[in-house]
């Protein structure tokens, strides 16, 4: 039993060190977007370069695959799935981990949005306090962070090997590198918005894991 509770607090720490790296990341890129830094270079950069145009089945595609990171759909499937893993499991730790986990998302992501106002490239020009809500972008933060819950959801209750738990992570890293690729296809994010997203989301991801695992459930304790 002491040998568990080590291996959990073990487990906690490092997703809690994790969770603070990935942290760093984002305000790294924080900063150079707000300072214009060097990073923003890519931006431009790739703003200005040419782009395949998607028409008819494959513009409806291209969007589909963008919807991967919605909101509105992430959330929706994430409650919606939750809410079947705690009335199997009789418990209610996968709904309180899918809200924490929503909360935190729309707090920390539309706290930064409203802070920066950072204008869309479609308009070809990048400024902050413009009242824009550009960075950092919410499709990739949603498609780590909602995807992410998911799959540990999964992994955690159905008691799935390392093998099918690591398939899982790499689903969840090519979703959210198609939302991306898509975002920038499409001309709706900066590369510093998605970059930034994909920080700030996967820091929000391993830090409700911890949290999970700092309060433990009557299922991890046996």
């Amino acid at each position: 039993m002491t040998n568990a509770i080590d291996i959990r607090k073990a487990q906690r720490n490092k997703a809690f060190k994790w969770s603070a790296i990935l942290f760093t990341g984002f305000l790294i890129v924080t900063q150079q977007v707000y300072t214009y830094g060097p990073l923003t270079v890519f931006d431009k950069r790739i703003n200005s370069s040419p782009k395949p145009q998607f028409e008819g089945l494959g513009g409806f595609i291209l969007r589909r695959l963008d919807d991967l990171g919605l909101r509105g759909l992430t959330a929706t499937v994430l409650l919606i799935a939750a809410a079947f893993i705690a009335w199997k499991f009789k418990t209610w730790r996968p709904l309180n981990l899918a809200f924490l986990s929503l909360i935190l998302l729309n707090l920390v992501v539309g706290s930064a949005k409203l802070l920066l106002g950072r204008t869309k490239p479609r308009l070809g020009i990048d400024l902050l306090h413009a009242g824009g809500m550009s960075y950092p972008s919410g499709h990739a933060s949603n498609a780590v962070l909602s995807w992410g819950i998911l799959a540990y959801l999964i992994y955690r209750y159905a008691h799935v090997d390392r093998y099918q738990g690591r398939l899982a992570s790499a689903g969840v890293a090519v979703i959210s590198l198609t939302v991306c690729t898509v975002s920038l296809i499409r001309h709706t994010h900066w590369f510093t918005d998605l970059l930034g997203g994909l920080f700030v989301g996967s820091a929000l991801l391993v830090a409700v894991i911890a949290v999970d695992r700092y309060v433990p459930s009557k299922s991890q304790l046996h």
